[in-house]
């Protein structure tokens, strides 16, 4: 038997995919050989021996210990594209929120009564000119990142009559030509700085994209710029952003990701993490997350993990090995693959405790 620990409120028919006479699954379960999260931070968590691997039902693994686990060959599996969708019509939502003063009108006309001298709809008419915006339409939304959620937003801006402009280092050749005809691709982030009345983010938040939008990117901007994130709070310097909407430069920020500082910043609309709060999203996520757990447990083959490469072999008998990049290992190699330092390999045959005494070898598993 293997057991499935839950660390958060899983869609039951992603825990209904795992097998009741193979598997027990829950949130008290002990010796987990997986486990299934969503937001649950898992970094001062200790891991056990008996620990496979880890199913993020979603995209982003800020809260997983990433690196800890491959170093304790313990695969971090994540749902890419699951959740696009979602993300994508909040997105949509932002850029209207960002454009028309929704959000405070609406508090201000709840706090209306009727009274001797003017009633509700009097003073509604008397003080709408308060919460005047502007049209999306004909504007050009910049896009910093066109992966799964970049391109599903492209397509939207395009069909609502926006110039669409954005920038991917990373843009495989496939993407690029599927997005000919709706979003201009640009080599640089500044191109986009130069042209954009909106800017939307959907980039992961790293050591290197940590609190890159700051003063110098903002003085780039467009004066009256919208900024939209619904990618990583992190990624904006809230200090620089809270001059730059003092200074009119930056005209209103869109975030998903509230903090003790921008939820009470003039300007900003702060959402509370919603993005992916949708029964649809939430059902793929965890479909997805239970389809690779079952895959790598049982047949050792590892896909959309974002600490070991993708690596699947079909054979009855299979030596599946987790190690640094560059160790030798003996044996019939049926498939490999190294990603950030680390690789995986499924050998045809091999003893398993000679390959584990092999310098570099992390862990080695016989199935079959």
């Amino acid at each position: 038997m293997f057991n499935i620990l839950t660390l958060n409120k899983i869609a039951k028919c992603g825990t209904d995919k795992f097998d009741t006479a193979k598997y027990t699954v829950g949130d008290s379960v002990e010796n987990p050989t997986g486990i299934m999260v969503r937001s649950a931070v898992m970094h001062e968590m200790e891991f056990g021996a008996d620990l496979l691997a880890i199913g993020r039902a979603g995209a982003g693994t800020n809260n997983i210990p990433v690196e800890k686990c491959a170093e304790q060959g313990i695969v971090v599996f994540n749902t890419p594209g699951a959740n696009a969708n979602a993300v994508k019509e909040l997105v949509l939502a932002g850029l209207f929120l960002a454009s028309r003063k929704v959000t405070k009108a609406v508090q201000w006309a709840s706090t209306l009564e009727d009274t001797a001298e003017m009633n509700v709809a009097k003073q509604v008419e008397k003080g709408k000119s308060n919460f005047g915006g502007c049209e999306i339409t004909g504007k050009t939304l910049g896009i910093i990142g066109l992966g799964a959620i970049g391109r599903k937003v492209a397509f939207a801006a395009k069909a609502l009559g926006m110039t669409v402009v954005g920038t991917d280092p990373f843009l495989s050749e496939a993407a690029a030509k599927e997005l000919e005809g709706t979003c201009k691709v640009v080599a640089t982030k500044e191109e986009i700085y130069a042209e954009a009345d909106y800017i939307t983010l959907h980039v992961p938040c790293n050591n290197d994209t940590k609190g890159f939008f700051n003063a110098a990117v903002f003085a780039q901007c467009k004066d009256g710029v919208k900024i939209l994130n619904f990618a990583r709070g992190e990624l904006v310097n809230d200090d620089d952003l809270e001059q730059a909407i003092a200074s009119g430069k930056v005209s209103a920020y869109v975030t998903d990701f509230p903090n003790a500082k921008t939820v009470k910043m003039d300007g900003v609309v702060a959402i509370p993490h919603l993005g992916a709060s949708t029964e649809e999203s939430e059902d793929n996520c965890a479909m997805m997350a239970a389809d690779e757990l079952i895959d790598y447990i049982e047949n050792g083959n590892i896909k959309n993990s974002v600490n070991f490469p993708n690596v699947s072999a079909d054979a009855a008998k299979k030596v599946c090995v987790l190690h640094k990049e560059g160790a030798q290992l003996p044996g019939t190699v049926l498939a490999t693959g190294a990603k950030k330092g680390f690789a995986y390999t499924i050998l045809a045959d091999g003893d398993a405790d000679a390959i584990k005494a092999i310098d570099g070898v992390i862990r080695v598993r016989v199935i079959g």
